[in-house]
Order: structure tokens, then sequence, then C-alpha cells
């Protein structure tokens, strides 16, 4: 079974071989395994068996980044949304935003006039290859975004940007309407340019210990209809949809299941989200990805991270609905040893004893009212016509590294490089958890 086949049972509420796998350990983190042991060659996602990839386009206003000052501990460098960041320089947190560029609607404004669909927006010899590279691996293959709060954090300042989502709504929901957009188009675009997606994982951090960042009023004031008008968009195209949303969001789950929502991530331990409790209410509805505290994957007594997994993969993987992932992403307190032993426990019980028949995900029947306001927008920059995938190149076959989950061939094809339209003026290194989202810790 492929890890695509095992993903959308999964996702259907079927029951495949075993518990699909994902996580997000840190750059921080990588870079300590492989002092301990992590060959130095070694991609962690192959090396563990990762069963997504995703891809995506830059849906920011491709500001240049500049470094304006540097020194042994610390890095200040404007931003590709126009502001001003500061960030650790060995590793990657949630950086402290120093300047920000909406201060006022006139500067959304200028803003939005940046913010129009474009050929190079994708970097299509890269992705291209990593596409299928992953495909020919039987990977889950997500197109990656983000446009709601959380995006809009990286524009205004959060105390004024959560002022604003309550004295006028409707300026914030035109934010988000024009971020959601641009990501549709880009995501169309890329669908009719040699990509083909299982599913779409949208980043829209909601939460913090104790609740919703905003209260649920707010949200359908403010990210409904976007939501609704985006999910309905990915269930057209045979997709599902995935949200990460850090923090307690447990009073949003409702509207974001009326939305369409499909799978919830990373379900926050600390912040309160019970995955055993989440599965007891929602688990007909909603999948869940995620739920394993981190905090217990580096503790000396490893009966507590055993009992974590057998106890939550227990309740969780009953009629499928679920997919291992940390309650976040691994932190450089967890060694090698430690993340190892977590798997192998993934895999031991996360075991199914009677795997229902492989599937593929067939596009839901669903009119999507909002997909017409999309379709203006393309006709109006010039997405209409479809172009022939790029073509593929044959290569021998090669034998890869052993994974924890047994030997894998290596693919046998990498795309021919695509042509780049123009040569972007400066590249803006890309961190993420998944590889598309922005670094971050809670």
């Amino acid at each position: 079974m492929t890890g695509k086949e095992r993903v959308l049972l999964a996702l259907n509420h079927k029951e495949p071989d075993r518990i699909p796998i994902q996580d997000s350990p840190w750059s921080a983190t990588i870079k300590r395994w492989r002092k301990e042991g992590l060959p130095e060659d070694a991609d962690v996602s192959e090396y563990f068996g990762f069963e997504f990839a995703f891809f995506g386009a830059d849906c920011t206003p491709r500001f240049p980044v500049k470094t304006i000052e540097k020194n042994e501990k610390f890095i200040v460098q404007t931003t590709p949304q126009g502001g001003v960041r500061k960030n650790f320089l060995d590793y990657t947190t949630t950086p402290e935003i120093i300047d920000y560029p909406i201060k006022t609607k006139d500067d959304w404004k200028e803003i939005k006039k940046r913010l129009n669909p474009d050929f190079t927006r994708v970097d299509w010899v890269s992705a291209l290859a990593g596409y299928h590279k992953a495909q020919d691996e039987g990977k889950f293959i997500c197109y990656g975004g983000g446009y709601g709060y959380d995006i809009l954090q990286g524009y205004m300042k959060t105390e004024q940007l959560l002022i604003t989502m309550i004295e006028d709504p409707e300026w914030v929901k035109e934010m988000i309407m024009t971020l959601a957009e641009l990501n549709l188009i880009m995501m169309e675009f890329m669908m009719k340019n040699g990509f083909t997606f299982d599913g779409a994982f949208f980043y829209n951090d909601m939460g913090y210990r104790n609740g919703p960042l905003f209260s649920p009023d707010t949200y359908l004031k403010t990210h409904y209809q976007a939501d609704k008008m985006v999910y309905g968009f990915c269930h057209s195209k045979g997709m599902k949809v995935l949200l990460h949303s850090c923090g307690n969001v447990k009073e949003l789950i409702p509207m974001l299941i009326d939305a369409g929502l499909d799978c919830l991530q990373p379900l926050e331990v600390k912040a309160g989200m019970d995955l055993i409790e989440l599965k007891g209410k929602y688990g007909d509805k909603l999948s869940f990805m995620g739920g394993i505290d981190t905090r217990l994957m580096s503790d000396p007594d490893k009966t507590k991270i055993e009992n974590e997994i057998k106890t939550k993969f227990e309740v969780a993987k009953k009629n499928g609905g679920y997919i291992y992932h940390s309650d976040h992403s691994i932190p450089n307190i967890v060694s090698f040893s430690d993340y190892c032993y977590v798997m192998e426990l993934v895999k031991k019980y996360g075991v199914y004893e009677h795997p229902e028949i492989t599937e593929t995900a067939e596009p839901e029947k669903i009119e999507v009212m909002e997909e017409k306001v999309v379709e203006q927008k393309k006709k109006r920059f010039g997405f209409g016509k479809k172009k022939e995938p790029a073509q593929q190149v044959e290569k021998p076959p090669e034998e890869k590294k052993k994974s924890i989950f047994g030997k894998r061939e290596k693919p046998g094809s990498v795309p021919a490089p695509a042509k780049q339209e123009e040569k972007k003026e400066e590249k803006t290194e890309k961190k993420s958890m998944f590889g598309f989202l922005k670094g971050k810790k809670k």
C-alpha cells in the first residue's frame, strides 16, 4: 500500500494497513540528529518514511528580502510581505516582527496591487522535480498555502489586527478573500501545468493555550466565506483539505466542519486539544492529524511516550480518520535515538488487523458559487489556457537507503527542467514545518 492510498483511506474514515505518518522536525533538530547517527546525506522524510509531499506558490507581494543587521546570535531582515523581522541566526522560531507594512487601508491598497497571479510565483524547475519524485514514491501530494489570520500577522501588528477584526470585519474579510483567491488561481494554474494534487494543506493559527484568539462570531464574519470557497473548490477537484491551526481551536471546529474541512492538525496537547476527546465528539465528521505530546518524547522514562502512543492510537485509529504527527513539531531536545524509538512505537501500535481495500479520491460533485470569482480573475490575468506538463526523462533505477519502514526503490524518472519566464531578483529562504511554510514554534 502506498502512502497516498494509506492517507486517502484514513481521510475517508476507512482502515488502511497501518496509520499514515508525517512529522515536522526543526532544522536544528535535524542538525543534532546528524551528529547522533542520522546519515549526513539522508533525507529525513525518506529515512523515517513520511508519506506527504508539499508544493505551493509564493503568494506574497514579493518584496526583496534584505539583511539589515547580523551578529553571532541574531539576524534582522526585511520580509517578502514588506515588513522587518528578527530571528535567531542558527535556528528558526517564531520571529520578532519589528515593523509591519500595513498600518492603514491605503497601505493595504498598495500591497494589494502586488498580489496578482503570475507564472514566476512557482519555482517550476525544483518544484516539478520534487513533484515527480514524490509521485513515483507514492506519496500523498498536497498544495500548501495560507490566507487567513495567521498570514495577515505578517502584514499587520497582532493587536491592531485583532482590533480591526472587531471594528472593521469587512476589511479583514477583503484581505483574506484576496489572498484566498490568489491561492486558488495559482493552485489551478499549477494543476494545468504538470501538478496533480491529492489534497490541500493550509495553515492558519487561530488559537492560543486557552482558546481561540477571536470568537466564533468573528470567524464567521472574517474567515468563513473564504474557507467555504477554498474548501469547496478543492473538493470539486477531488482533493482533501487539511488545516494546520495551533492552539486551542475547539470552539471553531463546528464551523470548520460546516465549511468543509476534512482534517485538523496538529492538536496541541499543552493547549488542551485532547485527541481522544475530539475523536469521540467529531470523529464521524472530521479526521485528525497529530496530538502526540512531544514533551514526552525526550522523557527518560520511556513508558510515558509508549503509553501516550498506545492509548491514543487505540481510540484514534478506530474506523480510520487518523494520521500520526507530533502535536506540533519536533524540537531539538528530542535526540535521534528518542525519535527512532517513537517511530518504532508508531509502527508497532499503528497496525490494523483487517485493512480495507485501497482507493483513490473521486471528485465530489459540488457546485461552488465562489468559483465564478476565481474564473473571472483567471481570464483577467490570462490563465485560461491549459499547458502541457513538463516531459520526463527516464533514468536507470538506483537503490535507495533503507527506511525504518523497509527498503524502497528510487524513482526512475525526473522532469526535464521547465523554463522560467523571468529570473527572480532575489530568492528568499523557505523555512517551514513542511517545506513551504514559514518557520514557527509555539
